[in-house]
């Protein structure tokens, strides 16, 4: 499977920003994904999840209530809104495929094995 992230750029605090993640090569409908973001200096944390039908989604605490994670499984794409954008947010989004069904949904970078090349987001304040 191969992923490319993309929607990244500057924004205003207070603006908001869709992410598209769109795969190629095996069936992509078939995988849970995840949103992951790593800012400069820091490790890379997990931001939401979807899961294979859509029917499952989870999403770090800090984003709950202003970001929506997606899919169209049609256009084999994923996608993350993002509202109420906060400076802190600023960081590359990357997004990546879990083979395994499990749930809760994973969230750790080890669970997603195939991963997209990441697409900068900056906020400013």
């Amino acid at each position: 499977v191969q992923l490319q992230a993309s929607g990244g750029g500057l924004v205003q605090a207070g603006g908001s920003r869709r992410l598209s993640c769109v795969a190629s090569g095996r069936t992509f409908s078939l995988y849970a994904v995840g949103w992951f973001r790593q800012a400069p200096g820091k490790e890379r944390e997990f931001v939401a999840a979807i899961s294979w039908s859509g029917g499952s989604t989870d999403y770090t605490d800090s984003v709950k209530g202003r970001f929506t994670i997606s899919r169209d499984n049609a256009k084999d794409t994923v996608y993350l809104q993002m509202d109420s954008l906060k400076p802190e947010d600023t960081a590359v989004y990357y997004c990546a495929a879990d083979l395994v069904f499990r749930l809760p949904l994973g969230v750790h970078p080890y669970e997603y094995v195939y991963w997209g090349q990441g697409t900068q987001v900056t906020v400013s304040s």
